[in-house]
């Protein structure tokens, strides 16, 4: 089970690369975010990690999560027990925060391929 959700986190940063999506100026630059997901994105220690890649999975969470389940997932990229406790925790709650932690994963993946 900690093997699923150091995936999860290790996806979320290694996978995202590609054309973004999410706030491009009329002249097509991307504008990056920075906030709790950037900040725990850039002290990770994945090889794949860098500002403009962090600021773009900060761009996709400001659009799919809270500021609270930012700060939570955020501590995922420095625990990946935590995600996987969350994963396994039946709590409506926690089941609710994990279809929107999937979801904000796999837009980040999909948006953010090749930064």
């Amino acid at each position: 089970m900690k093997l699923l959700a150091a995936v999860l986190v290790t996806a979320l940063v290694a996978g995202c690369g590609g054309g973004n999506r999410f706030d491009r100026s009329d002249s097509g630059v991307m504008r990056f975010s920075s906030g709790p997901i950037s900040r725990a994105c850039l002290s990770s220690d994945r090889k794949a990690r860098n500002s403009r890649l962090c600021g773009c999975i900060q761009t996709v969470a400001n659009r799919s999560l809270s500021g609270r389940d930012q700060r939570k997932a955020s501590r995922f990229f420095k625990d990946p027990q935590r995600a996987h406790d969350v994963w396994m925790s039946k709590t409506p709650a926690d089941d609710a925060f994990w279809e929107q932690y999937k979801a904000f994963a796999a837009r980040s993946e999909q948006s953010c391929r090749g930064y």
